[in-house]
């Protein structure tokens, strides 16, 4: 039955409250520390490498498994918990990512050898995975319209914070206790989030009404409108819409729509993700090792790593007062190949630490202005119906290159090209991308969303 034209639906009286930071400003601080747990454990796979190489003498070959096998199961993570949130809710959803990554982390700690380590590794990853989908999911249905946007770029503020209290806190527990176990055993921390969830997020009145409970959404919704103190007119729940399942089908129609409604941009935006990310993804991965293996203590090293990400904050306020000045384009067609010539500088220069250090903080504050913009970028290349499709099928593609990273980077390319040649490779493939972009995706700043 059609809705008159002058009464709201339930998800429009969502959409148009007030923001109150004790309201939802708390969904923004639980998802928030959610995706600062994500930064934390692909992080923390850095770490781990030269600590239990020494410990278990592992080839680089057999320590790149440390993190391609956390990043695989992010990969199928991300895949995986977005339909997952559909068919059992976002709220529940969100409760079992946080759940399964602690769980699987704690054994981790616990194995004493390498395949069972990095099975562990893997489930972790799968659980965290999911994190992101569903925590932008969950944020973005309870904010206000006209807040939505610099709420969920806020949200990528997280990720240095996140990297950068790994760091930090994985040198002072290496320095106090000397044993990498503890550096995972503080993962158990996400758990404790689940019991703030259940009692500070509620579900997602869309996913209750489409789940057949529409009591239950009209309760949470007027829950809202109460605390946040709005006066609104009369209203009525939205009409159900049945959610499409997961099935090989449904990923054949996604990936079919995505290609028939431009290839170019499709193709475009799968590169800019894989090429940026890679960089940085094999950065953060492989930098320990690369400091440790230059003389620094480990501490120092990962003290060095913290800065490197700690500095990547500036960046995202930077893209955020950038991006609608400059443009979209020309600001990742600028960030992205110079922080891949900062890493090629950095490499040349690492016998000089005070020069090492610096270009080091470079590359941390460059690409963190870029990966934002990136983000923002993609989302709006795509029509309404394909936007959420489009996103996630470039960052699944980039958590797929980014799995692959460090056994190709500490296998194959370090060890025979040598690190500044390696950089200028993986630079060379985001200036391939960003040329692509120039010519075949249009600038989207201050365009209207289709």
């Amino acid at each position: 039955m059609s809705t008159p034209l002058a009464v709201l639906t339930g998800d429009r009286v969502v959409q148009e409250l007030p923001w109150k930071w004790r309201v939802q400003g708390s969904i923004f601080l639980i998802g928030g520390l959610g995706f600062m747990f994500d930064a934390w454990d692909v992080t923390l796979n850095g770490f781990l490498i030269p600590l239990l190489s020494k410990e278990w003498g592992l080839s680089p070959g057999q320590a790149a498994w440390i993190g391609t096998a956390n990043l695989i199961g992010m990969a199928v993570g991300a895949f995986a918990w977005g339909s997952i949130a559909d068919i059992i809710g976002r709220k529940k959803a969100f409760t079992l990512t946080l759940l399964i990554f602690s769980i699987f982390t704690v054994l981790g700690a616990v194995s004493n050898e390498i395949v069972l380590f990095c099975v562990f590794r893997f489930m972790a990853g799968f659980g965290l995975g999911g994190c992101i989908p569903v925590d932008y999911a969950l944020v973005g249905e309870f904010t206000p319209r006209k807040h939505r946007g610099r709420v969920l770029t806020a949200m990528d503020a997280w990720w240095p914070i996140g990297a950068s209290l790994c760091g930090v806190v994985s040198a002072v527990l290496m320095a106090s206790f000397g044993n990498w176990r503890y550096l995972m055993l503080v993962m158990v921390l996400p758990a404790l989030l689940v019991f703030w969830v259940r009692v500070g997020v509620p579900e997602s009145p869309l996913y209750l009404v489409r789940a057949g409970r529409p009591a239950e959404a009209k309760a949470v919704i007027e829950r809202l409108v109460e605390r946040t103190g709005a006066v609104v007119g009369p209203w009525v729940l939205p009409d159900p819409a049945t959610a499409p399942k997961l099935s090989l089908g449904r990923v054949g129609e996604q990936l079919a729509g995505l290609w028939r409604f431009n290839w170019r941009i499709t193709g475009v935006a799968w590169s800019l993700f894989l090429s940026i990310l890679l960089v940085y993804y094999g950065a953060l991965t492989w930098m320990p090792s690369i400091l440790v293996a230059t003389g620094y203590a480990e501490n120092k090293a990962f003290m060095a790593t913290a800065s490197m990400t700690g500095i990547g904050f500036l960046g995202v306020v930077a893209a955020a007062l950038l991006v609608e000045r400059v443009g979209r384009k020309w600001i990742l067609a600028v960030t992205g190949p110079f922080a891949a010539l900062s890493l090629v500088i950095f490499a040349l220069v690492l016998d000089a630490p005070v020069a090492a250090q610096i270009w080091l903080l470079v590359f941390g504050f460059v690409i963190q202005v870029a990966i934002p913009v990136l983000y923002t970028y993609v989302s709006e290349l795509y029509p309404t119906e394909l936007r959420a499709t489009g996103f996630g099928w470039a960052s699944t593609i980039s958590r797929v290159g980014a799995g692959l990273v460090p056994l190709i980077f500490g296998s194959i390319l370090w060890p025979v090209l040598g690190l500044p040649l390696t950089f200028a490779i993986t630079g060379g493939l985001v200036l391939l991308a960003v040329i692509w972009m120039a010519v075949s995706a249009p600038e989207t700043t201050g365009a209207a969303l289709e």
